[in-house]
């Protein structure tokens, strides 16, 4: 079964991060990145630009109108983004605990949502 994670992190916690912060999650992330990539759970992993970079798409009327910023302003962004295979959601919690996100909530608050994924199509 295939799970989608969604990091999340606190907005004004990563503003506020120092260069020395950015180097300590690189320390902290290597080892839990590794052991993520090794488990052979990991089907892909991304990471996305900042919320104000984003254009959403709305129906308006009967058009479709683009305007400028996420769908929904919030204070915990979306950030990141990988998918898992695993039997069950216990698993999938088992394996996402894995993602350097987990272990990070000191320094950019945040945490990961886990989706189960209904249909999926590789194209």
């Amino acid at each position: 079964m295939k799970f989608l994670c969604l990091c999340y992190y606190d907005a004004a916690k990563f503003a506020a991060m120092t260069p020395e912060d950015g180097e300590k999650i690189r320390e902290l992330c290597d080892p839990h990145d590794k052991a993520l990539k090794e488990s052979g759970h990991l089907a892909f992993v991304g990471s996305l630009g900042m919320p104000e970079d984003a254009r959403t798409l709305r129906v308006v009327g009967e058009t479709t109108e683009p305007e400028d910023g996420p769908f929904a302003a919030t204070g915990e962004p979306l950030g990141a983004f990988f998918m898992i295979d695993a039997a069950d959601m216990d698993e999938a919690v088992k394996v996402a605990s894995m993602h350097p996100g987990v272990r990070l909530g000191h320094i950019f608050g945040g945490g990961i949502e886990i989706r189960p994924i209904e249909g999926f199509e590789a194209i």
